[in-house]
């Protein structure tokens, strides 16, 4: 059961963050910089990104009580989210809007608070998932698990950002494209589950 919720886990978050997208972005975000100013602005951006996905994965229940949101409410909220995240992948809207974002950063800018860091690593549905994983089972040790977990789809997209120039070349155009609606299949999935997961817990059904 544990290695299912790891495995679980470990789609969701990879899909959502998306590390492979990522990389053409990244890319085009530091195409003026040399490989060791690339190299930190992708360290940096993934290292801001673990402190806020940590605090929403040991804070988000609470910020969601403080203001009078059921979890149940969250996570159908969440997948919902989730399954626009997922028809923006599959209908290529979502690359479209990284590739703006890249577009419109101002040269000299570091862009390793934004927009890599937030919104796009960790953005509203790395957030949204963080708090939704976590809340799954409330016992210290698969907190930690889904941490872990996080940790290491960032620490994946750090390695691709550090191989970004030679993995864009690698996969292409139409590689890229094919990964990105794969990932998108994959996400609207779970993303059903978690509304099925939420209308039970609202006890509507």
């Amino acid at each position: 059961m544990e290695m299912t919720t790891i495995i679980s886990a470990f789609v969701t978050l990879f899909v959502v963050i998306d590390p492979i997208g990522l990389a053409p972005i990244f890319i085009a975000l530091t195409h003026d910089m040399t490989p060791r100013q690339r190299m930190r602005t992708g360290w940096t951006a993934v290292i801001i990104a673990a402190v806020l996905l940590t605090i929403f994965g040991l804070a988000g229940e609470a910020i969601l009580a403080g203001i009078g949101i059921s979890l149940p409410a969250f996570r159908i909220a969440g997948g919902v989210l989730l399954f626009l995240t997922a028809l923006d992948m599959l209908f290529e809207r979502r690359t479209e809007r990284r590739e703006d974002k890249a577009s419109d950063d101002v040269p000299g800018h570091d862009p390793s608070v934004f927009p890599l860091a937030t919104p796009l690593l960790a953005g509203p549905g790395a957030m949204a998932s963080m708090i939704l994983l976590v809340n799954e089972n409330g016992t210290a040790l698969h907190t930690l698990m889904i941490h872990g977990v996080m940790l290491t789809v960032l620490g994946i997209a750090a390695i691709l950002f550090a191989m970004a120039g030679g993995l864009a070349r690698l996969l292409g155009r139409t590689g890229t494209m094919v990964l990105t609606r794969l990932f998108g299949m994959l996400l609207a999935a779970l993303s059903i589950q978690f509304i099925i997961d939420g209308l039970r817990g609202s006890g509507l059904f």
